[in-house]
């Protein structure tokens, strides 16, 4: 594990033009993908993720989306320092900002609730997608270019996700009818209505949102792509912990449709699915449940 250390000091180092050595290592809880640490030293200190060698990619995608949700100078992220491999170790450097995920005031969620809005409206894309693929979660997430939404996202988000189901051997055959005959009708939920590309930040929920010492908004662990604006929004009710300020505050800048409601649950079930390959069986009544509910609004 030095081994691995030294090598991390080393990258800092090239990348910050400065000698940095980490004289302190601190644990941090609250990720349950990788493992979290805070290395401090001289002054200086830096977030590092750690994985398994073989999830090298995991990074690259997420320094890039980091990258890219920081090009648009609205929402504040850790930067990306370095990354790279150390024997059976991958790692990702980032700068360490001081943030309190559970303190945030209501008129710092308005200011973040107003700058996703104008993010969403001001980063478009002539397409769906992302140049390269990432994950969500540790889940593989698919991001090949379509003109189309409704083609993207059933093949490149339910589909590949039901099938990960299937694969897994976690529902029945009645489930995956159910799941085949939804992406069979998608249609009726943009019969009038046709999003553009939006910059999205794709794995929105509260615990990837926090406030600085200054409350300032700052977002990390994206699953970044050019998609639906109501993705982002649905994710952020998933799991709930959003303040009602910070809906009104994105409203005010660009309302949402009255389909939203409905589209809402057909966004939220690739995320509870993916939860469902992630976590287990323990999301698979919840799915289910949401699949009835989408039938039933084109039976």
């Amino acid at each position: 594990m030095n081994v691995v250390w030294d090598e991390i000091d080393q990258r800092i180092s090239q990348a910050t033009n400065h000698v940095f050595q980490g004289r302190r290592r601190s644990s941090l809880s609250g990720g349950s993908i990788s493992q979290a640490f805070r290395v401090e030293g001289g002054g200086a200190q830096f977030f590092v993720k750690l994985h398994a060698s073989s999830n090298l990619t995991m990074f690259e995608a997420e320094a890039a989306g980091l990258q890219a949700l920081a090009e648009t100078q609205l929402l504040m992220v850790p930067e990306p320092v370095c990354w790279g491999v150390s024997g059976e170790y991958c790692y990702l450097v980032m700068s360490y900002l001081d943030v309190a995920p559970r303190a945030r005031s209501l008129p710092a969620e308005a200011v973040f609730g107003e700058r996703l809005a104008q993010m969403h409206q001001q980063q478009k894309n002539s397409r769906f997608g992302w140049y390269r693929d990432n994950t969500i979660g540790s889940t593989l997430q698919r991001n090949s270019w379509h003109s189309c939404w409704l083609d993207f996202y059933r093949d490149q988000r339910l589909a590949f996700q039901l099938d990960l189901v299937a694969r897994q051997g976690y529902a029945s055959s009645k489930f995956m009818q159910k799941g085949e005959r939804l992406l069979s009708n998608l249609a009726p939920f943009f019969s009038d209505y046709q999003p553009d590309p939006s910059l999205l930040h794709g794995d929105l929920w509260s615990g990837n949102v926090a406030m600085d010492v200054a409350e300032q908004p700052v977002v990390f662990d994206p699953a970044v792509y050019y998609g639906d604006r109501e993705a982002d929004l649905a994710m952020s009710e998933l799991f709930s912990g959003f303040s009602g300020d910070f809906y009104a505050a994105y409203r005010q800048v660009w309302p949402l449709d009255v389909g939203y409601p409905v589209r809402k649950i057909l966004y939220n079930l690739y995320h509870v699915l993916n939860h469902l390959n992630l976590f287990g069986r323990g999301y698979l009544a919840q799915a289910e449940n949401m699949i009835d509910r989408l039938l039933s609004e084109i039976s």
